[in-house]
């Protein structure tokens, strides 16, 4: 009976311990000349929670055993490690090591289009942008482009649609949902998902491939144009109202 009780007890002390959040500190170099780096982007997957590297190449998290860091930065191959047991128990500054990458440089195309001087022929043949001015929170006094139609049309099509893609992708998968909610609250993430365009962080983050990312955004309703160049901050924001626009109007639907 004792033995028994004591098992018990070792099960729920190790249960509790695997579960809890703790702040683990570790140190990233650069992998050919052993060298600390400045503010490479440190994200917790599971925990949503970001950190930043200081000046000798030293970060803290907070993070459980068994969560997932992801580790970016311009250049440099972005890289996964698991949080071991050893690393939270012992305390110890684990050493991350980043290659850079060798970039090949793409040719760059100075007009998108071809104009013959004829100014009634390149009129015609120039696309015209047809969107209006959209605000997205949390950025300052700034307006970015969104499509003439309305977001809150697109949406209802999706709700009434359960094959549309953004019913598709909201109805599935409410862990990735959570952590949309969970980005926006957390004021690092934001930071670091407003100097990024490359939605290497949002992907990881949603579990969805870059090109579905740009697929959602567009059943949103926005252009290609905002596509294009808004940040990765900004992406986030507009696929966070879409969703509380899906939200009400399934809601509303339920009502009936």
């Amino acid at each position: 009976m004792k033995n028994a009780l004591f098992l018990f007890l070792l099960n729920l002390s190790l249960s509790t311990a695997y579960g809890q959040v703790n702040v683990i500190k570790g140190k990233v170099i650069n992998a050919g000349d052993g060298r600390p780096m400045v503010s490479v982007n440190i994200v917790n997957l599971n925990l949503v929670v970001g950190s930043i590297s200081n000046n000798s190449g030293e970060f803290e998290i907070r993070a459980r055993a068994n969560d997932t860091l992801h580790f970016s930065y311009l250049g440099y191959k972005s890289i996964k490690l698991k949080v071991t047991n050893d690393w939270i128990t012992f305390d110890s500054m684990t050493t991350v090591e980043m290659t850079e990458l060798a970039l090949a440089l793409e040719p760059v195309i100075l007009s998108p289009f071809r104009l013959t001087g004829y100014l009634e022929y390149d009129i015609l043949n120039t696309p015209v942008r047809s969107n209006l001015r959209y605000s997205i929170s949390g950025l300052s006094n700034a307006g970015y482009e969104a499509s003439s139609k309305s977001v809150v049309s697109k949406v209802l099509g999706a709700v009434f649609n359960p094959a549309d893609f953004l019913y598709s992708i909201f109805g599935k998968k409410p862990q990735e949902l959570r952590k949309l909610r969970q980005m926006k609250e957390d004021d690092q993430i934001r930071n670091l998902l407003a100097a990024r365009f490359d939605r290497e962080m949002l992907t990881e983050l949603l579990q969805i491939d870059k090109v579905d990312l740009d697929l959602l955004v567009s059943e949103c309703d926005y252009s290609q144009d905002f596509i294009n160049t808004a940040n990765d901050l900004q992406i986030l924001d507009a696929i966070s109202s879409c969703y509380e626009e899906y939200r009400v109007l399934s809601k509303g639907r339920s009502r009936f």
